[in-house]
């Protein structure tokens, strides 16, 4: 009887043993190149922070984590993965991230959408740009015109509400196809299509690299754009601690970005390819987006519209109940963990604070309004000015010492979006105030308001250069 005892005793803790040394898979799809994931996806992989926050007590006593990282360029596949159960969570855009809600449900799966990642209320972040040589200086003049975009992506929503806004049928006034953005780059240099719509970060990319030019900006459209992260449902309800120590993870890189921009800037560069300069235009100070974790109602607004959007392109035969697809209770959980405060976080629609002195004066920096940068290669930080005109004389003098620039910012004057100047138009009045705008007819518009002089990057930059002298 004490043999059969002892045995059963043996057996029993054998299969707790078992129970609590368990192997737990974390699949993880990011999209490292959508570098407004990188707080989700990038950032939490090379820094090693996940493991930081992963549960090691209760039901996860002596449990082994499998942490896999799959990397993706967009995310339908991302999508197909996560439904076919390779995944458990996945980083996407609004479109995509309502597409992946419709797609799990046609299976008979759900998954969730948890957070945000980085977003415009506004729309900034999704753009249209066309070959540098084009007289296109607007979205106006595309009619009848070959325009491309990723299908079904934020940038393909953008595009129809912008077409809408000019009154066009998308069918019959201008040639869309499908095109990812390592095909249209191509497609833009060639001369192969007249402009290409896409997300972050393609639009001020392709600027970048000096065979594009921004003519439409998300923010026009007014139509509120975000990426954030999705997990399946079931895992999170087996895993609830696993989902916030992913939150927290991402808290942690959003921090760090936050402290840091210049430094991860480059990480980002290092891993992906994309300019550190342009990575800096989304993730620093005054960026072109704000880092907001939060469910902002417009977040929550343009889930519902991407649906929507979705059924009209025929991408989508279904609706979905944004109340249930979305659950913050994960997210507000991390931030709780974490000491930050959810209430605030969510009240808060400022974009990242430039805390900073004029580069030449040294006094601090209170009007951000007329604020303009310059990154130059090789510093570990930013230069900040108080207004344009400065940092113009300033570039002027470090072009004629040979200094290698990496950056250039200025913000736009109307909008206070933050541009990569060198494709910026200003506005230069008779007292020599320069202001930043965006497109040539908007600096148009306020030149003949005030009598100012219209120039482009090089023309500023000319008249800069005889001031340096």
């Amino acid at each position: 009887m004490m043999l059969r005892t002892t045995l059963a005793g043996l057996l029993l803790a054998a299969t707790a043993f078992g129970a609590q040394a368990q192997t737990i898979r974390i699949a993880i799809g990011t999209q490292d190149t959508t570098i407004n994931c990188a707080a989700g996806g990038l950032m939490i992989r090379e820094l090693g922070l996940l493991q930081k926050y992963l549960p090691h007590d209760g039901q996860y006593k002596d449990a082994q984590y499998d942490i896999q990282w799959k990397n993706f360029t967009s995310g339908a596949p991302l999508t197909n993965e996560m439904v076919a159960g390779k995944l458990d969570f996945g980083a996407m855009a609004d479109f995509p991230g309502a597409l992946n809600g419709v797609a799990h449900e046609a299976a008979g799966h759900h998954s969730l959408f948890i957070n945000v990642l980085s977003g415009s209320v506004q729309g900034s972040g999704n753009g249209i740009v066309v070959p540098k040589d084009s007289s296109v200086q607007s979205i106006a003049e595309l009619k009848g015109k070959t325009v491309s975009v990723p299908f079904a992506s934020t940038a393909h929503g953008m595009l129809l509400r912008a077409v809408a806004a000019q009154g066009w049928d998308p069918e019959r006034d201008l040639t869309i196809i499908a095109q990812p953005p390592e095909v249209a780059g191509s497609a833009l240099q060639a001369g192969k299509i007249d402009a290409h719509a896409d997300f972050v970060p393609f639009a001020e990319l392709f600027v970048s690299r000096g065979f594009a030019r921004k003519i439409y900006d998300g923010s026009q459209a007014k139509a509120p754009t975000f990426h954030g992260a999705l997990v399946e449902q079931d895992f999170a309800r087996q895993y609830p601690e696993i989902v916030v120590a992913y939150l927290r993870a991402t808290l942690e890189a959003n921090r760090l970005l936050a402290e840091q921009p210049e430094q991860y800037s480059e990480l980002i560069e290092q891993v992906t390819g994309i300019d550190a300069a342009v990575n800096y235009l989304y993730h620093g100070p005054l960026g072109l987006q704000t880092r907001d974790l939060t469910w902002k109602p417009e977040y929550r607004q343009a889930v519902s519209t991407a649906i929507d959007t979705l059924k009209l392109l025929k991408k989508a035969d279904r609706g979905l109940n944004t109340d249930t697809f979305i659950d913050d209770q994960y997210l507000r959980a991390a931030f709780k963990a974490s000491g930050v405060d959810y209430a605030k976080a969510l009240a808060n629609y400022a974009p990242q604070p430039l805390v900073a002195k004029d580069a030449v004066t040294g006094q601090p920096i209170t009007d951000f309004k007329r604020v303009a940068q310059i990154w130059v290669k090789g510093e570990a930080k930013v230069r900040s000015y108080a207004t344009p005109e400065e940092a113009l004389v300033q570039l002027a003098a470090l072009k004629q010492a040979g200094t290698p620039i990496r950056g250039f910012y200025a913000q736009a004057s109307d909008s206070g979006i933050k541009l990569l100047a060198d494709d910026a138009w200003f506005v230069k009045t008779a007292q020599g105030r320069v202001d930043a705008f965006l497109l040539k007819d908007q600096a148009s518009r306020d030149a003949q308001s005030r009598g100012g002089q219209v120039l482009d990057f090089a023309g500023v930059t000319g008249t800069a250069a005889l001031t340096a002298r």
